[in-house]
Formats: structure tokens, C-alpha cells, sequence
């Protein structure tokens, strides 16, 4: 059965004027001086062409899944940006420069003179700064959003700091406080000094954030390696519905502070903050992050996200799940 429709004649001026432009690579105003008609005629043409549904366009590439699953974790959460790299299968440490790169173009991207960048430590931050390339020369001021961690230096977030204002040729200004208190009434003392309170003053105004998501689950769980806590209370914090770790603080799946003693020692930045930094970037990379980031998400603290193809696809399985077994 035929397809043309009643004007065969139109159809097959289309199909021509299609054909040179898609397949011959001709320009709209060649396409008009060949078949004697005018620029606008031929524009309209190919529009209709295509409404009509006579072009199909094929992209080969390796990077259409990684578009993909940009596009669901935008959509799903409604980011701003997100940048999905490629997995090094069996090389999570080639992974995470990867993803540390990816980050670091998308800082670079994001920065204008007079910026003021918050950080936190990690791993994450330290493959960003790592992979940052040299002498980019712009005007700005990173300042840590959480105390400092002894016996860490190179995801220590002061040393952090420090590397990333000389990438950029700005200015750190340090945090001279530890991260854990050990009571909640040390943790207020250490908050309530002038040097600490003009930090967290900074972070509060700054105009990007940059920061890690922690696992609570797991033998590479950050969070249990800078505050050491039993197996036993480790089982019973997931228990009771612990799902990551942001800025130090336990959040749920929901992306709400758990209800921990844990959090109340913390010489950090409240998560919820976070939330009022124009752009916040979310930084993670390995499956085990896949329930943090979507506890994250979840509590709105990033706007930005940047991951591998791995750690994507968990992300949106895992959600997935969640959903089902809620419906």
C-alpha cells in the first residue's frame, strides 16, 4: 500500500530536497538555487518532512548511554547539570579521576571572578583538584565547609582548599577546627569561636559548593574511617534508617538528618544549608554510593551532579525500586 498521500509530487519534492540536504550535505540556499526555489520554500519543506516522519537520524557513539542516563538523573531530580563519565571496569582509582575531571570542568564552567567556592574534603574533591589543569587564573575564594581531620591529609578539606586556590590562582581561607568534637557542649565552644564562625559566615554566602557523598555501608565506608563505630552500631544506625553521609552529618533516605547523637559533634555546615548555594555540586563515583546519592537527592542539597556509568545506573535502579516497593 502506498504511504505518499494525495500530492505524490510534494512528497516526492521533499523527499529530493531531504536527500540533498541530509545525505549530500547541501546547504538550504543550494538546495533553493538547484531546484529554482526560494530559501524559505525549502526550509518549510524540510520541516514538514520531518513532521511527517521521512527523516530518521542514527547516532553511533559511545556516548549516547552516558547521555542518557544524564538526561533520566535531570530529569528524575531535576538538576541543573549532571555529567556521566565512563566506568574503567576493574579500576575504580582510574574511575574516580574520571569523574574528578568531569567535576572539575564543571566547577571551571560554573566560576566567575569574585566567586566564593565551599568545599568539602574527600576523596572525591582530591581527584577534582588533582585532575584541575594549572594556572586557569580566576579570582576567587575557597573556604572549607567542615572542620579539618587528623591523620588524612591529602582529602584533609584544608589541604583541599589549599590546592585548589593555587589551581585557580585565588585564595583559601582555612579552618583551623577539628571536624568530630567529642561532646555536642565542645562541639558549640568550637563553633562559637570568631575564626570558625567567620568561616562558616563564608560558606553560607559562597556561590558554589563542591562536596563528596559518604557511604555508611561497606569495608571503603569513609565516614566509619574518620569516626570509628562497631559493626554492631553500624548494622543498627542502617537499622534504624542511616543511608549516606553529607558533610560529616547521617542523613536518611529521605535526605533528612537521622535522628543520631553522631551528628549533634559535628563542626560542619548543616546539610539543609547547602540547599541555598546557587550552584552545589554533588560529587561521587563507585555502586556503593548509589542509596548515599539518592538520599542527597532526595533532601535537595545538590543541584548539580557529576558520577560514573556505573554508579548511574545503580542510582536509577535503586530509585526505581524504592518506588515500586512504596506504590
Amino acid at each position: 500500500m502506498s504511504t505518499i498521500g494525495p500530492d505524490p509530487e510534494l512528497h516526492r519534492l521533499i523527499a529530493e530536497i531531504l536527500t540533498l540536504h541530509y545525505k549530500e550535505d547541501m546547504l538550504q540556499s543550494e538546495i533553493a538555487t538547484k531546484l529554482g526555489l526560494s530559501s524559505a520554500k525549502v526550509n518549510r519543506l524540510i520541516k514538514r518532512g520531518r513532521a511527517l516522519g521521512m527523516v530518521q537520524i542514527t547516532i553511533n557513539s559511545p556516548f549516547l548511554h552516558q547521555f542518557e542516563l544524564e538526561r533520566e538523573l535531570t530529569d528524575r531530580w531535576e538538576l541543573k547539570n549532571c555529567l556521566v563519565v565512563p566506568t574503567v571496569a576493574g579500576n575504580p582509582a582510574m574511575t574516580l579521576d574520571h569523574v574528578g575531571d568531569a567535576a572539575g570542568r564543571l566547577l571551571l564552567k560554573s566560576l566567575a571572578d569574585g566567586n566564593t567556592i565551599a568545599i568539602s574534603g574527600g576523596k572525591a574533591l582530591s581527584a577534582m583538584v588533582a585532575n584541575l589543569p594549572p594556572d586557569q587564573e580566576v579570582d576567587v575564594e575557597v573556604v572549607p565547609m567542615t572542620g579539618g581531620v587528623q591523620g588524612h591529609h591529602y582529602t584533609d578539606v584544608n589541604h583541599i582548599a589549599t590546592g585548589l586556590a593555587d589551581r585557580l590562582a585565588g585564595h583559601a581561607t582555612l579552618i583551623h577546627a577539628p571536624l568530630h568534637a567529642e561532646t555536642e557542649a565542645e562541639r558549640d565552644l568550637v563553633m562559637s569561636l570568631k575564626s570558625v564562625r567567620e568561616v562558616m559566615d563564608m560558606v553560607r554566602v559562597a556561590d558554589v559548593a563542591v562536596f563528596g557523598i559518604g557511604s555508611v555501608t561497606g569495608g571503603d565506608s569513609t565516614y566509619y574511617d574518620l569516626h570509628p563505630v562497631g559493626e554492631a552500631d553500624r548494622k543498627e544506625l542502617y537499622r534504624k534508617g542511616v543511608r549516606g553521609e553529607l558533610l560529616g552529618h547521617l542523613i536518611d533516605g529521605s535526605g533528612q538528618l537521622a535522628d543520631t547523637a553522631l551528628n549533634s559533634c559535628l563542626v560542619a555546615l548543616p546539610p539543609q544549608d547547602v540547599a541555598h548555594i546557587p550552584v552545589s555540586i554533588g560529587v561521587a563515583s563507585g555502586v556503593e554510593k548509589a542509596e548515599p546519592v539518592i538520599a542527597a537527592l532526595n533532601g535537595g542539597y545538590l543541584n548539580s551532579f557529576v558520577t560514573d556509568e556505573d554508579t548511574a545506573t545503580a542510582i536509577l535502579e535503586q530509585s526505581d525500586k524504592k518506588v515500586k516497593s512504596s506504590a
